[in-house]
């Protein structure tokens, strides 16, 4: 195998490798396939079989398998560069945020020694205005099946390298004409209109996803507010996983059991205000299934 450089100015953050043809090998801390593929921010990564991993995202596909901080990327180099190094957030210091938690918050640091490989994915925004649509008042397994269901309906089929048949995401255009009530089909229910009428705001420029792609957290999420169905958790999902806006902190049903049990007073934001979505990644991981 020969090393290639790594394309951090640090050379500090990950090791890469060519593994043999069209595959990357890279050795880095905190990251777990296993546990991004169950942290709830991605609903187009699944198991193929044990360590091994497929992930879907727009019209890209790409094979993944663990072994211990060993992954190899089913890919070439310029693919990995070109998309999936940012995609999964490789060229970001985890491990100092790990290190800087509270020494007295017992609670947190069980969270994060929990999901140390949670990373914040990178992924496309349209995507994640829909998914996260679909999300509320949802569970993972329902929500990973109706994006299915839209994408293989709508989506663009596509075939892997490998012949592996998969769906590309719907673009806005292809949604913006249905009738409110057609999603339902895939499972959608209520949110089917949600889901239509905000691709009809995005295929007129009454939402602008490319500047909101520019806006801070703050003004990315009073826009995002404005599409019809987004409430304020969506709204920092969206900003959280799409935009990677580390200060968004959504808070649902799990996160809100989390805060009256652990944080009365509440949440120490001042102290994690560079990096909150990433704790709150940890205590999402850790309460959904780090005490079972």
């Amino acid at each position: 195998m020969n090393k290639l450089p790594v394309c951090d100015e640090t050379n500090s953050l990950y090791e890469l490798q060519e593994y043999g043809e069209n595959r990357i090998a890279v050795q880095a801390e905190n990251f777990s396939l296993e546990q991004i593929c169950c942290s709830g921010q991605c609903f187009r990564m699944k198991r193929i079989k044990e360590n091994h991993f497929s992930v879907i995202s727009g019209d890209r596909y790409l094979e993944a398998e663990q072994h211990g901080k060993t992954v190899i990327f089913h890919c070439g180099k310029e693919e990995f560069f070109d998309y999936w190094e940012d995609y999964f957030d490789l060229k970001t210091d985890y491990k100092t945020w790990i290190s800087g938690i509270n020494p007295n918050d017992g609670y947190l640091r069980k969270a994060a020694r929990t999901a140390w490989g949670v990373r914040i994915l990178r992924q496309d925004l349209w995507e994640m205005i829909v998914t996260f649509l679909i999300s509320q008042q949802n569970h993972i397994k329902r929500i990973s099946r109706s994006i299915e269901l839209l994408c293989r309906t709508y989506g663009k089929e596509c075939i892997s390298a490998k012949g592996t048949v998969y769906y590309g995401f719907p673009a806005p255009g292809t949604l913006c004409g249905l009738p409110e009530d057609a999603l339902m089909e895939c499972n959608l229910g209520y949110r089917s209109k949600y889901v239509v009428r905000t691709a009809g705001a995005v295929v007129s420029g009454e939402t602008d996803l490319r500047k909101i792609e520019k806006m801070s957290y703050k003004d990315a999420r009073t826009e995002l507010l404005k599409c019809f169905g987004v409430g304020e958790k969506v709204a920092d999902c969206i900003c959280l996983f799409a935009l990677h806006k580390l200060e968004a902190f959504p808070v649902d049903t799990h996160i809100r059991q989390a805060l009256d049990a652990h944080y009365k007073r509440g949440f120490p934001n001042r102290r994690y205000k560079e990096c909150r979505g990433v704790m709150q990644q940890y205590i999402f991981y850790y309460e959904l299934h780090g005490q079972m």
